[in-house]
């Protein structure tokens, strides 16, 4: 399956993806450069970060920590 995901090259040429990808196992990719700057700037950290702390708010803990602002809804 074919896939295009937006992403951002810095100026070391590290690439930072707009979202998780996840494949059974090593991929060819073809990276095309734009010429327009990016409409956001990538915060690096949080990217990085997402994947754990997806997984811990994730936990039953967490939903039972925060229902009473659900029943407000």
């Amino acid at each position: 399956m074919i896939r295009t995901i937006e992403a951002i090259i810095d100026q070391k040429g590290h690439i930072s993806l707009s979202e998780p990808v996840k494949l059974p196992s090593s991929r060819r990719a073809l990276v095309t450069i734009l010429e327009e700057e990016p409409l956001i700037h990538l915060n690096e950290e949080a990217i990085l970060s997402e994947a754990a702390l997806a997984e811990d708010w994730s936990r039953p803990e967490e939903d039972e920590a925060w229902q009473h602002l659900q029943e407000a809804q």
